[in-house]
């Protein structure tokens, strides 16, 4: 069995090596010569898998080793008789990292607290979710809109996005791209709804870069200049607006899922998919391809206020300004769009905050509660 695989894929040859014959090649240039004598595909999200792509191809199974599949028309596997999986899920404790690590960043920036904010949480899907909860387990107050799971579950805990627009501080996108239909996403915060945030409004995107109208945000950030915004996901990938990206306080490529951990979930997902697809053993499991953290133990003693501890742990595990300054660097030398997927490709190693157990002396036993609601791992340490 010959399978094409991303190379942004971790692990691929140690995976899919154990069922067939490996080719790597970059997302954005599998094409369907490239796909001409393969059985098997494993993508991620910057390749489009569509009719064009599928064109006299003998493909037995397509797999994303992502969360979203919009990259991907279903409908054209389905017809043609293509087995499909994704992952969803995968990288979703990574992305909720992200996000929480770039909100402390812009609290310290700002000169505000976490624990007086009111987030909104727009999806509360797969990310949505686990960010919802390490939030109130944080004591953080939120608000959760999501329409679709409203009208399936009842409204009971779910408001209105305009209702999120009126009374949170931040607001944080975690919805999948829909284009049609009662609830659909596209543009969800469209002009209308950017010229009606209250100044000081922070702007969270890490969902998809369509479901926010680039343009209408652009034109806030440069012209009233009173509300600010952390954008990980963009519209036009890779060549995206370099004048928003220039306006936004942190601006990252597309990697708010990109812990090594996440990524090798997604892998190993596809890998047991495609195995059981073909009727062979799936033998490894995720353990396996791990490797130790390279920071597995922070010991914290007295002195630390809650705040300062967590952007301490988090920084020792996650830190979204390295990404920023990254892709600002790269693209003043290659350009947008090169230096946005030149960034992606050239990865740094980055694990999750669960990797990382927090040490406690006994001055520092304060701090157990909010860290382990933020995802470390706590141990206290035993008085001499």
């Amino acid at each position: 069995m010959k399978i094409v695989v991303d190379a942004n894929v971790p692990q691929a040859q140690r995976c899919f090596g154990e069922l067939g014959e490996v080719t790597r090649v970059p997302g954005r240039e599998i094409d369907a010569r490239a796909l001409r004598d393969a059985d098997a595909l494993v993508v991620r999200s910057v390749t489009r898998v569509d009719e064009t792509l599928l064109a006299g191809s003998r493909l037995r199974f397509v797999g994303t080793c992502t969360i979203g599949t919009d990259h991907v028309d279903t409908r054209a596997l389905a017809a043609r008789g293509i087995g499909f999986a994704s992952a969803p899920g995968c990288n979703a404790e990574a992305v909720v990292d992200h996000v929480l690590a770039s909100l402390a960043t812009q609290a310290e920036r700002q000169g505000f607290t976490l624990g007086e904010c009111r987030v909104g949480i727009v999806g509360v899907g797969n990310v949505g979710r686990r960010l919802l909860g390490r939030l109130q387990a944080m004591k953080i107050a939120c608000l959760a809109c999501d329409p679709p799971r409203a009208d399936a579950e009842g409204s009971a805990g779910f408001e209105s996005l305009d209702t999120l627009i009126d009374h949170c501080d931040v607001l944080c996108l975690h919805t999948p791209l829909v284009t049609q239909g009662p609830h659909a996403t596209r543009h969800l915060l469209d002009a209308r709804r950017i010229a009606e945030l209250a100044p000081g409004t922070l702007v969270v995107n890490a969902g998809r870069g369509d479901c926010v109208d680039g343009r209408a945000l652009r034109s806030r950030l440069a012209g009233r200049g009173d509300i600010s915004a952390v954008l990980d996901v963009w519209e036009d990938e890779p060549d995206i607006d370099a004048a928003l990206s220039d306006l936004t306080a942190i601006a990252t490529p597309h990697v708010a899922g990109y812990s090594l951990d996440g990524k090798l979930r997604g892998t190993h997902r596809i890998y047991r998919a495609l195995a059981h697809h073909v009727g062979l053993p799936a033998r490894l499991d995720v353990a396996d391809l791990l490797p130790p953290p390279p920071v597995p133990r922070l010991v914290l003693d007295t002195g630390l206020e809650v705040e300062e501890a967590l952007r301490l742990c988090m920084r020792a595990v996650h830190d979204p300004r390295r990404d920023h300054d990254a892709l600002r660097l790269r693209a003043r030398q290659q350009g947008m769009a090169t230096g946005f997927d030149a960034c992606r490709a050239d990865y740094p190693l980055r694990r999750e905050f669960a990797s990382l157990t927090v040490e406690l002396t006994g001055a520092a036993a304060h701090l157990a509660t909010p860290l382990a609601a933020a995802g470390f791992g706590v141990s206290r340490k035993a008085e001499a």
